[in-house]
């Protein structure tokens, strides 16, 4: 497993030799530039962690060159700046540039460890926050008791200390990322970054950019497997890549390197590599859609994740754990399942697996009223026989009109963009809305339809 990559950049020589062999002690892996230009050239030969960044240097300051890195305030990795005439105005311009934290010479070495762990930490907890954003699981365990789950998280947990690429399949909404997190925190790795991509949301006019990153004009940008170096890459879609990108892939996983497009020499990576796809893999190989010889390479350990409708054993724990998650992270108020609830519940094929279950408990805590889940509303909500129980007031009809047909039509716009997988345009044809007029609803309700693409395609 890689060490976690520290770039020191500092023009005083004592000074770098000092941080770099209490940093080697610390269990991290040092590079060293004692200028912009050879700070520039360590960047660009391979993605730091975290960059150490002296202010004051004879040739170009740390200033400007925190400047070439930051794009709209933001750095794409921690940057620490160290200075011995440090003033306000440089520690805030600094800040303002992205830089995470600023500590003043002579450096005190507990200090320093600190904002370093602090830094990585940070690091991580954003990339975290960034899959939440983009529709990854809230919980990093797969849930259930049943023989079939613990099957898998016991070949998982075997798994995890080897870096062997893992293949998953399973339905859309069977949770399969969830399966991929687990496995990377449970491995070697777990310290390092876990990057998911999905394959099939990459750009078309070129998909390559975003996972190897480029290299123009000096610039570098870093794609998906550098952001991923030392920890894990879980390509999602991977039946959805693109033949040239197949090719590309390939040979980077076997030379342990690649090129960055528009790059002049070959970067190395030490990347897990977790695929994961709801395709027939085999059948897309034998219709000459995907590379056999990619297939192979990505299939050295399958795994498959179960349909809800084959684990129905799990379905109370995990109700318990989502009716948890949903009073306790978005504070929406408690509701218990009635007998007649939880039977019409087991009754239920869920053909969107546990992501249609995650979405169900959401919506009746937010519509319902009372402090029990009815039978009715379990009926209503997943649209299996129409008719009312005249003893019961519906989710929602106690709510003044307007504020009820906003409800409505969120949940309604919500659910006929997840039939069709986020495409607006679909939606618009199908539901007979000129697009233009239908785009404005969505966001006065505050529907992003990327969210609900991106949850499509796990």
């Amino acid at each position: 497993m890689t060490a976690r990559h520290i770039l020191v950049v500092d023009d005083e020589p004592d000074i770098r030799v000092l941080v770099k062999e209490i940093l080697e002690d610390e269990g991290f892996e040092i590079s060293l530039a004692e200028n912009a230009a050879a700070a520039r050239e360590a960047r660009r030969q391979r993605r730091p962690d975290l960059v150490l960044l002296d202010i004051w240097m004879p040739d170009t300051d740390g200033i400007s060159l925190l400047k070439e890195w930051s794009v709209d305030g933001e750095v794409d990795v921690p940057v620490i700046m160290m200075s011995g005439h440090g003033t306000v105005e440089t520690a805030v311009e600094a800040t303002r540039l992205g830089a995470y934290d600023f500590i003043e010479k002579p450096l005190s070495i507990a200090k320093l460890l600190i904002t370093i762990q602090r830094a990585l930490e940070a690091a991580n907890l954003q990339q975290e926050n960034q899959g939440l954003r983009r529709g990854a699981v809230p919980y990093a365990e797969p849930i259930g008791r049943s023989r079939v789950m613990e099957q898998l998280r016991a070949s998982v947990l075997r798994l995890a200390p080897h870096k062997t690429a893992v293949f998953i399949t399973g339905d859309s909404g069977t949770g399969k990322e969830v399966l991929a997190r687990y496995l990377h925190q449970h491995s070697p790795r777990a310290s390092n970054p876990f990057i998911a991509v999905g394959v099939a949301g990459l750009a078309r006019e070129n998909p390559d950019a975003e996972l190897f990153g480029t290299e123009v004009d000096g610039h570098v940008t870093y794609g998906s497997l550098e952001q991923a170096n030392g920890g894990t890459l879980f390509l999602k879609d991977i039946a959805d890549m693109d033949p040239s990108t197949q090719a590309r892939l390939l040979s980077a996983l076997e030379q342990q390197s690649m090129l960055r497009v528009g790059g002049r020499e070959p970067v190395s990576i030490d990347v897990r590599i977790i695929a994961a796809t709801r395709k027939d893999l085999q059948d897309e190989v034998a219709q000459g859609r995907f590379r056999d010889d990619l297939y192979y390479h990505l299939n050295v350990v399958p795994l498959h994740v179960p349909a809800l409708q084959d684990r129905l054993e799990d379905l109370e724990e995990l109700l318990a754990h989502y009716l948890n998650y949903f009073v306790r992270s978005e504070g929406l108020p408690r509701r218990e399942l009635a007998p007649g609830a939880r039977a019409r519940m087991r009754e239920y094929h869920w053909p969107g697996n546990v992501r249609e279950l995650r979405n169900l408990v959401q919506r009746l805590l937010i519509l319902g009223n009372t402090d029990t889940i009815e039978a009715y509303e379990i009926t209503q909500a997943l649209g299996l026989r129409p008719g009312l129980e005249l003893d019961a007031v519906p989710p929602g009809f106690d709510l003044p009109l307007r504020e009820a047909r906003e409800r409505f039509e969120k949940h309604y716009l919500e659910y006929q963009l997840t039939l069709c997988e986020g495409s607006v345009s679909r939606v618009a044809e199908k539901v007979g809305i000129e697009r233009t007029h239908l785009y404005r609803k969505l966001r006065s309700l505050g529907i992003d339809p990327r969210d609900i693409k991106d949850a499509a395609r796990e």
